[in-house]
Order: structure tokens, then C-alpha cells, then sequence
């Protein structure tokens, strides 16, 4: 199971430091965080510089808002992203040119959003950015599916209706100013009810804020979420 951490939760706006962090707990995933738009061309740049080996799987958090910059800046940027073939993580009350994010394809990666957000917080919402965006995979942030529906019947929707496109999911507990934060008994309870409609390949990304020394005991609450909702699965199956 490849779980890991965003450099954004670990270490806001200091990648390295996220990545030092990440790598002294069991992650083996790693999603790299420029959720400001001053931190694109710079995360970028450092690119090459970045010792990203412990990790079986990476992916790449764009801005969630523009305000200096063009989607066009933005879409040209993230191509040297996509190049490596990497999930590109993207807000979809972002996009704008959907012919211009349809260049991405399949690295294209859009998120489900907290209901503090206009669109993109439902899969009826979800459906028509995919509809308009037919390559584009899916990050399932299933924080943000308990927050705006906490009987997780959205979760489920979200699940089944878009499980082809899931790339990976985004893992929390968000509070209802819309907050990440550590995983809880609330989290665990509600992630347990939806756990078992996502396949054991996909790769959890944590969002949460942990500080440095408690980033193993996150991950296997991560892990403890996960695999003891596929295993009450596979016992109903038999």
C-alpha cells in the first residue's frame, strides 16, 4: 500500500524540509505542494535537485488559487510536470480554458472540493469538469466528501461514479472552517464506512499537519484505516 504525506501539510511553502520529514517516517508516496502561486516556478526549478528515491509514488499539488498568474502561465509550467509523468493535482474552480487544461491529459488530476468552495463539492458538480475534461483523472479527497455530506453517502457516489479516473486520494480530517488536520476516532469512523471502494493500489496522501517524530504513528492510522476496511470486506465476501 503506498501511503505518504504532502510537503505542503508537513512544511508549508519549504519543500525540502516536507521532504526530510516525509522521509524519516515510512512514507513511499509523496505529493510535492505549490499551493500558492509563488511557489510553482520555483518548486519546478528545483525539480531535478530533488532526492525523490524512497518514494514509489509521486505527484504535484498546483496552485489552488490565481491571482498574478495566467492558466496559461500555469498550464505552460506544469507541462515539464506532466513530462515526467506525474498526477498533476488540480482545483477545478481553477480552471477557466478547459481546452488549455485538456493539453495536461490523463496527467491532469482534479479534486473534489470542501463546501466552503462554489463547485466541484458533489459528483453531480464533479461530473460536468470531466464531461468537458474526458482525459482528466480523479483525486478523491475523502475529508472533503465528509465535511460537505457526513453520512458519507457523497463519498460513496464520488467512488462509484468516478472510480475509473482515481488516481489517488487526499486523506484528513477537515473541520468545518474547512481545516486540515490530524486523523481522528471522527475520520476513522466516517473513512471505514467508504474505505473498501477504493482499490489497494491507489496511493493515500495525507494532508495532515504533523509535527516531526509522531509522522509513523499518522501513517499507520492511515494504514489501520484502510486495510481493516478491505479485510471486513473481504470477509463479507466469503
Amino acid at each position: 500500500m503506498k501511503i505518504g504525506f504532502s510537503t505542503g501539510s508537513l512544511a508549508a511553502g519549504d519543500v525540502r524540509k516536507g521532504l526530510r520529514m516525509a522521509a524519516t517516517s515510512g512514507a513511499n508516496a509523496i505529493e510535492l505542494s505549490a499551493l500558492r502561486e509563488d511557489e510553482l516556478e520555483p518548486l519546478i526549478n528545483l525539480l531535478d535537485d530533488l532526492d525523490l528515491a524512497q518514494f514509489s509514488y509521486v505527484s504535484f499539488h498546483a496552485p489552488s488559487r490565481l491571482v498574478q498568474m495566467t492558466e496559461q502561465q500555469v498550464v505552460g509550467l506544469l507541462q515539464s510536470v506532466a513530462n515526467r509523468d506525474w498526477a498533476i493535482v488540480v482545483h477545478p474552480d481553477v480552471i477557466r480554458d478547459f481546452p488549455l487544461w485538456q493539453t495536461l491529459g490523463r496527467h491532469l488530476c482534479l479534486e473534489n472540493m470542501d463546501k466552503r468552495k462554489p463547485i466541484g463539492r458533489t459528483a453531480r458538480e464533479m461530473q460536468g469538469f470531466f464531461e468537458r475534461l474526458p482525459d482528466a483523472a480523479f483525486c478523491f479527497d475523502i475529508g472533503h466528501a465528509r465535511q460537505v455530506d457526513p453520512t458519507m453517502l457523497e463519498a460513496r457516489r464520488f467512488l462509484r461514479h468516478f472510480q475509473g479516473r482515481l488516481a489517488q486520494v487526499h486523506m484528513s480530517f477537515v473541520n468545518s472552517s474547512s481545516h486540515h488536520e490530524r486523523l481522528n476516532f471522527e475520520a476513522a469512523v466516517a473513512f471505514r464506512r467508504v474505505a473498501g471502494l477504493i482499490p489497494k493500489e491507489i496511493p493515500i496522501i495525507l494532508e495532515t499537519p504533523v509535527p516531526e517524530g509522531m509522522l509513523d504513528q499518522e501513517v499507520q492510522m492511515a494504514h489501520s484505516i484502510m486495510e481493516r476496511q478491505h479485510n471486513l470486506t473481504g470477509l463479507v465476501e466469503c
